[in-house]
């Protein structure tokens, strides 16, 4: 009896009628052929060159803009114009990042029910092609960090993309360590933003940046050992870690997160006169923290960015922390 292909539980789900793949390279053409059609393909290879870059995820570089607006500091010329290069940078380097994430997993990604239809895994962007769009992506990300702004971006890029590819071909099978990995790819962000306009970094951005890189990680995780019904087929580190340790990492970090982010609001509300802001900003940053965690606790925290984009309560929440922040921030 033969089994059918992965393109034939495509159709199936489209209701799109079609006979069985007669070989697995047939089922592999067809899987190209029918990628485009899927939600959120369109057109074949310039396309999919563009999904391969994962721009939506470019989002998480924004971090690289919060150490320059916890100091008040981001609308200065020698402030912005750094900041601005190390967050290009940084998405050129996450872009390339992504591709060797993508070419090293290309087949537990075609065993995932979504990771399957990404343009490397589903065969629309050629293999070779994408090694040579990472190797360009990585020098120019590098290149631009030497010569448009410090050093020390250059340092701190460099070290996002040594941990970044060790994680691809090692780190990510070491249970614990995989999530302080990832974590950190949210903290050199935050990082970056200070180093590129030589903005001294306080221990609670630090503890902020660090802790709530660990809630979002720990609870994509969680999402994925939710969702996923054969987890170490996509993922072996799943098979180490059950649902309860995981919501123990995810809630851990968040009380250290919201703790650090309270010191912070409590002491830089004792500079500012009248009404203290960022004190005041502590409630919808932690209703924040709240809101995120029942998308975590459903098991629909897969992609951070996806949360933050999709839910229309937090992104109020997040304006209005924001505007209170800013506020705080601007007029000691």
């Amino acid at each position: 009896m033969s089994t059918p292909s992965s393109t034939d539980s495509v159709r199936a789900e489209q209701k799109v009628p079609g006979p069985p793949a007669a070989s697995p390279q047939a089922g592999r053409e067809e899987t190209v052929e029918l990628a485009p059609r899927l939600p959120g393909f369109r057109g074949g290879l310039p396309w999919g060159m563009v999904r391969a870059l994962r721009p939506r995820q470019w989002v998480k570089n924004g971090l690289v803009l919060a150490s320059p607006l916890a100091a008040g500091r981001i609308f200065e010329p020698e402030v912005l114009g750094p900041t601005v290069i190390a967050f290009v940078v940084f998405c050129l380097a996450s872009s390339g990042i992504y591709i060797i994430n993508d070419l090293r997993d290309i087949e537990e990604d075609r065993r995932h029910p979504r990771k399957r239809f990404r343009p490397i895994p589903a065969g629309v962007v050629p293999i070779p092609l994408a090694i040579v769009m990472a190797a360009v992506l990585l020098v120019v990300a590098l290149g631009g960090a030497v010569l448009l702004t410090r050093w020390q971006l250059a340092g701190v890029v460099g070290s996002y993309v040594v941990i970044s590819i060790c994680y691809s071909f090692f780190l990510k099978n070491q249970p614990v360590i995989d999530l302080a990995v990832v974590a950190s790819g949210f903290l050199l962000r935050g990082v970056a933003g200070g180093v590129a306009a030589g903005i001294e970094l306080s221990q609670w951005f630090l503890l902020v940046a660090a802790f709530g890189s660990l809630f979002m990680v720990a609870g994509k995780r969680y999402s994925e050992l939710v969702v996923m019904g054969d987890a170490a087929a996509t993922r072996r580190t799943l098979k180490a870690y059950s649902a309860s340790y995981l919501r123990f990492v995810w809630s851990l970090s968040a009380g250290v997160a919201c703790t650090a982010y309270s010191l912070w609001a409590f002491e830089m509300g004792e500079t500012q006169e009248g009404i203290p802001w960022s004190t005041v900003s502590i409630a919808p940053f932690v209703l924040g923290i709240l809101r995120y965690a029942v998308d975590v606790d459903k098991g629909a925290a897969g992609a951070p960015e996806e949360i933050v984009l999709g839910d229309k309560v937090l992104l109020v929440l997040g304006l209005f922390w924001a505007v209170l922040v800013g506020v705080g921030v601007f007029t000691r």
